[in-house]
């Protein structure tokens, strides 16, 4: 059943981004574009935008005056009647940002100011965009999967982690001791609400703008994956993992300590709850106007883990695991690769890092952009390939590099002692 949901999920994912629907017109009427023509003409905006900034950074005011000004007249002003039949607000804002920006370069406002207005102003053209964006199929479709995956692999491991504890339990005689963990988990799962509450306040008051604090959010969140991706690959090889959790319950039970085994149930849970907060933090960021599909995905997600957790309490080791951890470390990787491209993008639109624009390479429609972390800026595309290539390597090291050295690397005693003793001989037959 979990290869079919899986298998399903892949199916759909793939179909969704064959299928991105075509943009239509956005609005009809007069001065009316095409959302084509408009979107256009709003990335063209910003690339003036981006050209007025880096002048007035060079000393040379009156030159960055003009391409801001010719910024607006050529390119937003066309924008301005079917965005303002989407959003009048949003247009105005936009509108007096330019007129700020204009103004401040006029009348010798400093280099720092004019780049805060930028920045707030290269917010609005992004959304701008998204106002005249059609979502289509793909975009709802990658962040519903990426939000269905988050859920169930976080979910599952804490899972097979209690599966473990309590049977480990049982199998010593000791299942007295259940409840101790299960305080644990209970406090572990409302330590994972107070955590959702705890992050948006100390993002409240950390002194810094909110394309910076996204992208500190995505950024942690790759580190995490990072770790999650290549801990996962090499726990489908090794049973360590287990021999220090039956270790660490062994030493619990014989000092009779309710509190470690509290501790043990908190700790196997929680971890998992944080890393969902923080994965669902980012996910959340960067899928503005897809919210809904990210709820889906969650609850998706939710459904399918309580059906997998009933059936592995129940029936145990029978279902295929080993096959949802290998498909869910490439899941988990191409969501932190995603992740990284927006957070270097975000940057980007914070003036934190410089970038140079690929012309001739493709632009996504923003919701799939958003989803994929895709921007056709040569350092977003270098740092998603780079760990991409990461990933390959570790890949292609532990599934095929490192399998072969240890098969040439085993001693051959083993075929000295090919020649058992009748003993011996009888035992391996029985």
């Amino acid at each position: 059943m979990t290869r079919r949901l899986l298998s399903l999920l892949l199916l759909t994912i793939g179909v969704a981004v064959l299928a991105q629907a075509t943009p239509a017109l956005a609005v009809t009427g007069q001065g009316s574009v095409s959302r084509d023509t408009a979107i256009k003409q709003l990335r063209a905006a910003s690339v003036s935008i981006d050209q007025s900034l880096a002048l007035m950074k060079a000393g040379r005011r009156e030159q960055a005056f003009e391409i801001s000004k010719s910024g607006y007249l050529k390119h937003f002003e066309l924008v301005e009647i079917p965005l303002r039949a989407a959003n009048a607000g949003l247009t105005l804002k936009a509108e007096e940002k330019f007129a700020e920006i204009r103004a401040g370069m006029r009348t010798g406002a400093s280099t720092s100011d004019v780049r805060a207005s930028v920045i707030e102003l290269r917010g609005l053209v992004t959304d701008a965009e998204r106002q005249l964006t059609s979502k289509g199929i793909a975009a709802p479709s990658v962040v519903f999967g990426q939000s269905f995956i988050i859920m169930l692999r976080e979910g599952l491991e804490a899972v097979l982690l209690l599966a473990i504890l309590f049977g480990y339990l049982e199998s010593t005689k000791n299942g007295q001791y259940r409840k101790h963990i299960l305080c644990g988990v209970g406090a572990a799962a409302v330590a994972t609400v107070a955590s959702i509450f705890l992050i948006d306040q100390l993002f409240s008051v950390l002194p810094f703008g909110r394309e910076v604090l996204e992208a500190i959010t995505a950024l942690l969140a790759v580190v995490v994956l990072f770790y999650v991706s290549f801990w996962l690959i090499a726990r489908l090889e090794q049973r360590r993992w287990l021999e220090f959790l039956k270790a660490r319950i062994w030493t619990a039970v014989s000092a009779g300590s309710a509190v470690s085994l509290v501790l043990i149930g908190f700790t196997s849970v929680y971890r998992e709850g944080f890393e969902s907060v923080l994965f669902y933090q980012a996910l959340n960021t960067f899928g503005q106007g897809l919210g809904i599909w990210i709820a889906a995905g969650a609850a998706a997600g939710a459904a399918v883990l309580a059906v997998l957790a009933t059936l592995i309490f129940k029936y145990g080791r029978k279902l295929p695991i080993k096959v949802f951890l290998t498909t869910a470390v490439c899941f988990v990787m191409a969501t932190s690769v995603a992740f990284l491209g927006n957070a270097i993008s975000a940057l980007q639109v914070a003036d934190v890092l410089s970038f140079t624009r690929l012309d001739s390479w493709p632009h996504l429609p923003i919701f799939l952009a958003q989803a994929t972390g895709y921007s056709p800026t040569q350092e977003t595309v270098i740092a998603q390939a780079l760990l991409a290539a990461v990933y390959i390597g570790g890949a292609i090291w532990v599934f095929g590099i490192r399998p072969l050295r240890q098969r040439s690397a085993t001693p051959a005693k083993p075929a000295k002692a090919a020649a058992p003793t009748p003993a011996t001989a009888e035992m391996k037959s029985s």
